[in-house]
């Protein structure tokens, strides 16, 4: 049988000495492997587990119930945000009306690197929305994010260096395992027809697409909000507002 992952997480009513070393214990018991373990938040903890039997998982959860100084909150197969958390010490925060985004400040640029890291190195067709204000550290971070999920990055359209918009692209730049980044505003608003049909060849391309200022690539193009499965917001301060007029006035000013 194939040894599954699972990711637990209790919180902590009474911090008594010995208390993770008697859940430890009882894990080794039913032969469950803790991986990675970590406070996540105040007073919770959180563990990354495998086992090659689910039923020793629901027995464990069942124990761990009926003791009283915890409070199991979470057991079941680990989600993104569950394996940054435990790396991290701490959840990402998330929108909670659309549950598709996902908030940073630029303190947290190592968690965002990492979430990008780890959403990079998934197989298929995937589009990541990247929201911000200009020299916030967005285009660095989806670079960096390549590197940790070791892809080659491909730039259709930017403004990191000076302003670029791609007409053609070679055959090794177009390989699907690529992460293409696109500046939304550039690509759409000083953007011409070679470069738009690329776009559209590129954004039906089973791979990893990175659109900087998503909304105004919506805006601007017959994209829409459901081709994104993720939105990932990038702020220098957490209540720093993102204004899109100007940004967009910058650019059409070049």
């Amino acid at each position: 049988m194939e040894a599954k992952q699972w990711y637990m997480e209790y919180k902590i009513h009474k911090n008594r000495p010995g208390l993770l070393g008697d859940i430890a214990s009882l894990m080794g018991m039913l032969e469950i492997n803790i991986l990675t373990i970590n406070g996540v938040e105040d007073r919770t903890r959180g563990m990354l587990l495998q086992t090659e039997d689910d039923e020793k998982i629901e027995i464990m959860g069942r124990m761990l119930n009926k003791v009283d100084n915890i409070t199991m909150t979470k057991l079941r197969a680990p989600k993104l945000v569950d394996i940054l958390a435990v790396r991290h010490g701490r959840y990402i925060e998330r929108d909670s009306d659309d549950k598709k985004t996902f908030r940073f400040t630029r303190e947290e640029l190592g968690l965002l690197v990492d979430f990008l890291g780890e959403v990079f190195k998934r197989e298929g067709n995937q589009v990541i929305g990247l929201r911000g204000m200009p020299r916030v550290g967005k285009t660095e971070s989806i670079i960096a994010g390549s590197v940790c999920a070791n892809k080659r990055w491909t730039f259709l359209s930017s403004t990191l260096l000076r302003q670029t918009v791609r007409s053609m692209m070679s055959d090794e730049e177009l390989n699907p395992e690529n992460v293409f980044i696109i500046d939304g505003i550039v690509s759409t608003i000083r953007s011409n027809e070679k470069h738009y049909q690329l776009l559209h060849e590129i954004m039906e391309m089973p791979s990893t697409k990175v659109i900087e200022h998503p909304d105004i690539f919506v805006r601007e193009s017959e994209f829409d909000y459901d081709c994104f499965d993720y939105i990932v917001e990038l702020r220098t301060e957490p209540d720093e507002v993102i204004d899109y007029e100007s940004i967009t006035s910058n650019i059409e000013g070049i």
